[in-house]
């Protein structure tokens, strides 16, 4: 066969479906040079054949994939806005705010003075306080999103698994067991097999046509093997984060209003250090979920710091509030016969 024609069935296998044998695939035939590759040989119209014709789209079902994780990432990057980055911008050094002038450092790190610093808490008490019982948006497209991020994984693995012909789900038990029966294919050799068969037509000299029992060489499953592996993995690593995310979150929500031992413990791992129990108290109590997320994810993007004096400073703010709405509560109360406050 000239090199003319292994160039166009080389062409023609990548466009068209190729299959293996079944019954060949056996890697102690390979050994007795009865077949020259798993699942390549000898094949009647009974035989069972595995066709495969899902390499030519590998690079746009991946590309799509990756759409679909952007996806809950870009929709919350558009709800939020940057409005917490907007809150916290500089605040990454503001323990070291203590000259009366701001700072540049040879690095390019830029240290406020005391009073911007000042006036950047005030800027988020304000904030906190204008929006409190407002944030409750804010964190239901936060839940939102995570519920997307789980949902996609699972329908991500199970996709592939369609693509793949149903052998994704196994890949992992199949590498774990390979080489517990003798004889037995390599795993990956049946999945992305590196030679398969096709079927060839051409015309003949006489005009007939003439048909090619013919050896493909798929030399792009070399790649596709190491980048459906490394995808099972991560999948599964990927599945469990975001499953232990989805009931850290549902365990925000029963326990924030319930526990202060819990609340003392989740403020501290967000921003190390030591804060006072009556401050932690006195502002999640006058939290609703969405406040108190909100609240949480300042934490975690401030210096202790700092999220220390906004802590007292909120905890003043809201015994204040509450105070005022006590004395208007207690004026507006109608008088008895006796000139009585009932």
């Amino acid at each position: 066969m000239s090199d003319d024609v292994v160039k166009v069935i080389n062409t023609f296998c990548f466009f068209t479906s190729t299959y293996t044998v079944t019954k060949h695939l056996n890697k102690t035939s390979v050994e007795l040079g009865e077949i020259a590759h798993p699942g390549v040989g000898p094949a009647t119209s009974e035989d069972s054949v595995v066709h495969h014709a899902y390499y030519q789209w590998v690079p746009f079902v991946l590309f799509f994939q990756a759409i679909f994780f952007y996806a809950p990432h870009y929709l919350w990057r558009n709800v939020e806005g940057g409005r917490l980055k907007t809150l916290v911008t500089g605040l990454h050094t503001a323990s070291m705010a203590l000259r009366e002038t701001s700072l540049q450092t040879e690095n390019g790190i830029s240290i406020m003075s005391k009073d911007e610093c000042d006036e950047k808490i005030r800027q988020i008490r304000h904030a906190f306080l204008n929006r409190i019982h407002l944030n409750r948006p804010w964190a239901y497209y936060l839940g939102l999103c995570e519920v997307l991020n789980f949902i996609n994984v699972l329908l991500q693995i199970y996709l592939t698994d369609w693509f793949l012909g149903g052998a994704f789900l196994g890949l992992g038990q199949m590498l774990a067991n390979r080489g517990s029966e003798e004889g037995q294919v390599e795993p990956l050799d049946i999945v992305f097999p590196k030679v398969t068969k096709c079927i060839f037509h051409k015309y003949g000299p006489s005009g007939t046509i003439q048909n090619h029992d013919a050896l493909c060489i798929m030399a792009l499953n070399i790649i596709n093997e190491k980048i459906y592996v490394f995808l099972w993995y991560w999948y599964i690593i990927l599945s469990v984060i975001t499953g232990l995310g989805l009931l850290w979150r549902l365990l925000t929500m029963v326990l924030h209003a319930r526990s202060e031992l819990f609340n003392k413990l989740v403020f501290s791992m967000a921003c190390p250090g030591k804060y006072n129990p009556w401050n932690v108290l006195a502002v999640t109590h006058e939290c609703h979920y969405g406040d108190w997320v909100f609240l949480y994810y300042i934490a975690k993007n401030m210096d202790n710091y700092v999220f220390r004096e906004l802590l007292v400073k909120l905890a003043g703010d809201l015994e204040e509030r509450r105070q005022n709405v006590y004395n208007i509560s207690n004026e507006e109360k109608p008088l008895n016969d006796k000139g009585t406050q009932f």
